[in-house]
């Protein structure tokens, strides 16, 4: 399905659900982190620290893919691939603490002093489902 969440897989950005993120490295290899993960209604947005790899591959390669795996059900998941659309820090440290209040139970991110924190919106271009 191209560009869109299906509705009745919305349910997995709700829950403590952690991403796989596969980004390119510069050999073209993959990487891939498991992130936290958001969905705003067009974007689904990951939040990483500046000078990480994934940082640093999404700046070079916006072309990224993730899996949500259902923490209810391991055989439910949802595949999104696409390409990142904005890379900012604006807004992203008030919403590492809406990540950490979700994963963690916390108000406020345990972050790193002098950590930056970056907001990258994904935009779907394709997604597939299974469970």
């Amino acid at each position: 399905m191209a560009g869109v969440i299906p509705e009745d897989y919305k349910d997995l950005f709700e829950k403590k659900a952690f991403a796989n993120l596969a980004t390119l490295n510069a050999d073209g290899t993959p990487q891939v982190t498991p992130v936290w993960v958001d969905y705003d209604g067009d974007y689904v947005l990951v939040n990483s620290a500046r000078g990480r790899r994934k940082d640093k591959n999404m700046e070079r390669n916006r072309a990224v893919a993730l899996s949500i795996q259902d923490p209810d059900n391991p055989y439910r998941y949802l595949e999104v691939r696409g390409h990142v659309d904005e890379i900012t820090e604006q807004n992203a440290a008030q919403h590492i603490d809406k990540m950490a209040k979700k994963y963690m139970g916390v108000d406020k991110y345990p972050g790193q002093p002098g950590e930056v924190r970056v907001l990258y919106k994904i935009k779907p271009e394709h997604t597939s489902h299974m469970g």
